[in-house]
């Protein structure tokens, strides 16, 4: 596991397509130490905490791996951190992070909360509209950390596991059950006996359940 980037940035209004937006999407990378705290890394911040921000999703990690299958996709290169992401990580895809997987980041301890879910600003901040389908058809979402012990962090931080969640339930699999195998009643059961799984998405998936037993 390794940190290539740690990226920040504060809500920006944007022009898209004759409209104005407000995005907390656009992050540039940091060279020095930064806090961070339950709900966010210094210099940071989102535009709608309705549905971004909050303890349970505090940090916003992506695979640096997926970078290369998207520019060969799109046919250019990205910019650093296009998919809004806190932490770019290599060594840590959705396949081979547990939900409730909790690392050590130098003295800042975080705990895996949840998928990442892409909203319609990660297809304009891409001039793509499908990019969120396409990051929900293939898998390739990130997740985010809650941050269980606060601190600093550099770029040059080391990464280390401090313990595997024993439910064993990847966010590979959680999205699976969220976008794919919709009517999988004990795979939901599954992803809902993670007590690390962030509150938004243990909702959604008991309303599923009791609506798949009604």
């Amino acid at each position: 596991m390794q940190i290539t980037s740690i990226n920040v940035g504060l809500p920006q209004i944007i022009t898209y397509q004759g409209k104005e937006l407000t995005t907390g999407i656009y992050k540039t990378p940091v060279s020095s130490s930064l806090f961070v705290s339950k709900i966010q890394m210094d210099g940071d911040g989102q535009a709608d905490l309705t549905v971004h921000g909050g303890v349970d999703k505090a940090i916003c990690v992506y695979p640096e791996e997926h970078y290369a299958y998207w520019e060969s996709l799109r046919g250019h290169k990205l910019e650093a951190a296009t998919f809004g992401e806190n932490l770019t990580i290599r060594g840590l895809q959705e396949h081979e992070v547990h939900i409730g997987d909790t690392f050590a980041i130098d003295e800042v301890i975080v705990q895996v909360s949840q998928p990442r879910q892409p909203c319609h600003k990660l297809a304009k901040r891409m001039d793509w509209p499908e990019a969120t389908l396409y990051v929900q058809e293939t898998g390739y979402t990130g997740y985010y950390f809650r941050v269980l012990k606060e601190g600093f962090i550099a770029p040059d931080s080391k990464m280390k596991l401090v313990a595997r969640d024993e439910a064993g339930v990847t966010v590979a699999f959680a999205n699976h059950i969220k976008y794919h195998d919709k009517v999988n009643r004990e795979a939901i059961k599954r992803v809902l006996t993670v007590d690390a799984l962030s509150d938004s998405w243990k909702q959604s998936f008991r309303k599923r359940l009791a609506e798949l037993e009604a």
